[in-house]
C-alpha cells in the first residue's frame, strides 16, 4: 500500500467532506402535516427556518393539534434532510466500502 496516496485521498475525501457540510448548510426541505395545513422548511443544519399554518387551524380549541402537527411537520422535515445528507456522504464515500452507519472522523 502506498501510504503518501493513501494520505492524499483522505484530504481530498477531508476537502469534499467539508464542501458537503457547506452545501447542506444551505439545504432547506419543507415538512408538512395535516394535508397541509402546518408546513415547517428547515435547513441542513437543522435549523427552523419558517412556519406556515393554515387560517382554519387557528382556533383556540384546536391548540393540542396544532401542536402535534407542528411536531409531525419537523419530524418530516429533518426526515428529508437527514435523507439528503445521506445521498450527498454516499456520492462522497461510495468508492470505499464503509459498513453502514460508519462515521469518519473529520
Amino acid at each position: 500500500m502506498n501510504i503518501a496516496g493513501m494520505m492524499k485521498k483522505a484530504q481530498e475525501m477531508q476537502k469534499k467532506m467539508q464542501e458537503m457540510q457547506d452545501n447542506l448548510a444551505n439545504l432547506t426541505e419543507d415538512g408538512t402535516a395535516g394535508a397541509g395545513m402546518v408546513t415547517v422548511t428547515i435547513n441542513g443544519k437543522n435549523e427552523v427556518k419558517k412556519i406556515n399554518i393554515s387560517d382554519e387551524l387557528m382556533n383556540v380549541s384546536e391548540k393540542d393539534i396544532l401542536e402535534d402537527l407542528l411536531i409531525a411537520a419537523l419530524n418530516d422535515a429533518k426526515r428529508k434532510i437527514d435523507s439528503k445528507a445521506a445521498a450527498e456522504m454516499e456520492k462522497i464515500t461510495g468508492g470505499l466500502g464503509l459498513p453502514a452507519g460508519m462515521k469518519l472522523p473529520f
